[in-house]
């Protein structure tokens, strides 16, 4: 129901936002919300079944990032959310990321459907010289995304977090089904904002990607409904 379609991401800070957001889309619009760090830290599990509410599929966006058993417990909470996607940070490391798939396993209720597992590589907002100075990586961000992937699939997750850009590489060195979601999404001539490795819906599908994410090009349009079927429709025609 939810596979290949834009993901939005509810750029928003309270509930409130969220709810006349939502409100603006047909009933009968089944959308992929992302819930991020800054809406999830300000309203909890409420935006998520306020979402759910509406019959919207969730990617709970909060890239964890900690000790095995740490993450593991947390995955076990996440899930009994219902959300249908959720990640961790692939510096974790391998250990980590099959504890939160276990996790997640341990969380989901019986005969649920355990909530995809993906892992964030590099931010898109991440520059190569960034990643050399601040993370003291020598190799090039597309060889640190790869090897991330690698990684991930090793620990048995469902797929990554990735510019559009490294998608064909992740796939040959994964397999076809190796998620690959995309954030960098902006609608041809929109502006880039803090992503730093960018590109159009269409680009995105033809390249590979099983979901995008797009949000202000969305959330801060006059009218987002218009604006979210125009990239649906990059998207699905490419």
């Amino acid at each position: 129901m939810f596979e290949k379609r834009p993901v939005i991401a509810l750029d928003f800070s309270s509930i409130e936002e969220v709810t006349s957001f939502l409100d603006k889309f047909p009933k009968e619009e089944s959308l992929y919300c992302k819930i991020g760090m800054e809406l999830f830290y300000q309203e909890g599990i409420e935006v998520v079944k306020l979402v759910k509410s509406y019959g919207h599929a969730v990617f709970l966006d909060l890239k964890l990032h900690d000790i095995p058993n740490t993450v593991k417990s947390a995955m076990r909470g996440i899930a009994k959310m219902g959300v249908d996607m959720v990640n961790v940070h692939a510096a974790g490391g391998v250990e980590m990321m099959q504890e939160a798939l276990i996790g997640l396993q341990e969380g989901t209720r019986a005969g649920g459907v355990r909530p995809k597992l993906i892992a964030v590589t590099q931010l898109t907002s991440t520059s190569e010289e960034a990643m050399h100075t601040d993370q003291l990586i020598p190799v090039s961000i597309t060889d640190s995304v790869v090897h991330y992937a690698k990684c991930t699939n090793l620990a048995g997750l469902d797929g990554v977090v990735s510019s559009a850009k490294e998608v064909a590489l992740i796939k040959e060195a994964t397999h076809k089904d190796f998620i690959c979601l995309t954030p960098g999404i902006r609608p041809k001539g929109g502006e880039v904002g803090d992503q730093k490795r960018v590109m159009t819906p269409s680009e995105a599908r033809k390249i590979g990607s099983d979901y995008i994410v797009v949000g202000r090009p969305i959330t801060q349009a006059e009218n987002p409904v218009v604006a979210y079927q125009k990239i649906k429709e990059d998207w699905s025609n490419a």
